[in-house]
């Protein structure tokens, strides 16, 4: 891996995205509009909001560039553009690395935006720093990115890479403790939950919606994700085929 042709690769990748501006709106702007709804659901009763708020400010981006991620790569692999890259000097840590980084990018831009819209806006009362709220929706973002390529590899249309997300994203959505306390949830399943990242995702944003002060809990939660967006980049790029079939 060299990081000339992993910043070639990202620099590629933002170019193409630059001419797909629904990909972009989908990015971008989905996690923004759903959390402005969110708000408004809970319109009576704002304190809900604050309780669950932080915890979709997280899951949202994930979700979004879980789908995004997915589609965009495999729509380069099944055109063959993948495969001519890879006859290429070019490695396949380079590969997953560049897109990665691309797609990173634009989780900055993602997680920004719905933060400072949560926070700034829309009232999410937090009693932490919200640059921590920042770091953690930005680390989910870049695992839904890390999903998102993962899968890819294994999806031979854009309608398969879709139907991942209730195998992949769905599980995590009801056992990440969104819905219930995990410790309340049946033995089986909260051991389950217990080596899911989403449950971390979920807690890190509740760390910093009732803790002033930087916890251990917090940066266990951060570093598991993180850990998680990592290895998952790695399993990306062992299992990322040289051949489109």
């Amino acid at each position: 891996m060299t990081a000339a042709r992993t910043l070639a690769t990202a620099a590629r990748v933002l170019r193409q995205l630059r001419h797909d501006p629904r990909s972009i709106a989908l990015m971008v702007l989905v996690p923004c509009v759903m959390l402005v709804l969110l708000r408004y659901v809970f319109d009576g009763a704002p304190r809900t909001f604050d309780s669950i708020g932080a915890s979709l400010l997280g899951i949202f981006p994930l979700i979004t560039m879980f789908l995004v991620t997915s589609i965009a790569t495999l729509r380069e692999r099944t055109s063959g553009t993948l495969e001519r890259l890879l006859a290429m000097p070019l490695g396949k840590a380079d590969l997953i690395g560049g897109y990665a980084l691309a797609f990173g990018l634009l989780a900055v831009v993602q997680s920004a935006l719905a933060t400072g819209l949560a926070v700034g806006v829309l009232g999410l009362d937090v009693v932490g720093s919200v640059w921590l709220l920042l770091l953690v929706a930005l680390l989910d973002a870049v695992l839904g990115t890390a999903l998102g390529l993962f899968v890819s590899a294994f999806a031979a249309s854009e309608f398969q890479a879709v139907q991942f997300m209730p195998a992949v994203i769905f599980p995590q959505l009801l056992l990440c403790g969104l819905f219930a306390p995990r410790p309340t949830m049946q033995p089986v399943l909260e051991a389950i939950s217990d080596v899911l990242p989403m449950s971390y995702a979920v807690d890190g944003m509740n760390e910093v919606l009732r803790h002033a002060d930087l916890t251990g809990n917090f940066i266990r939660d951060a570093v598991i994700v993180a850990g998680c967006a990592v290895l998952v980049l790695a399993l990306g790029a062992a299992t990322l085929r040289r051949r489109t079939a």
